[in-house]
């Protein structure tokens, strides 16, 4: 089941920022009204189609988002391929927080590693 499907459960606007972030599966009459009901603002990719294609504005508007969420997703990315998958196997929410923190803090490690790697080789 695509978490589109179960945006209700999927959304923590307590705790998260009001900005809701997705691609174009997201994009519902239904899902905008919930959104809205909600106060939250959309940040989900315009989807076009044959009969109705992306405006300038709507590409430039898409173009924008992406760069955002394509940093996120290089996260996930490298999560899944580099640090064992996106399967969590543990017993209760507060292992599964500590496995998912403890993920969190070695991908910024390794981030770390490559940024200063990097900006020592360009010194050297």
């Amino acid at each position: 089941m695509h978490d589109s499907q179960v945006v209700e459960e999927v959304l923590q606007p307590q705790t998260a920022g009001r900005d809701v972030w997705g691609d174009a599966a997201y994009r519902s009459e239904e899902i905008e009204g919930q959104l809205k009901k909600q106060k939250l603002r959309l940040q989900i990719q315009d989807k076009g189609n044959r009969d109705r294609p992306l405006t300038a504005k709507q590409q430039q508007t898409n173009q924008r988002r992406s760069r955002v969420r394509a940093r996120v997703e290089h996260v996930f990315g490298h999560q899944v391929i580099a640090m064992g998958g996106k399967l969590i196997r543990t017993i209760g929410r507060v292992w599964a927080r500590t496995k998912i923190g403890l993920k969190n803090l070695v991908y910024n490690f390794h981030r770390f590693l490559v940024l200063t790697v990097t900006v020592r080789e360009q010194r050297a």
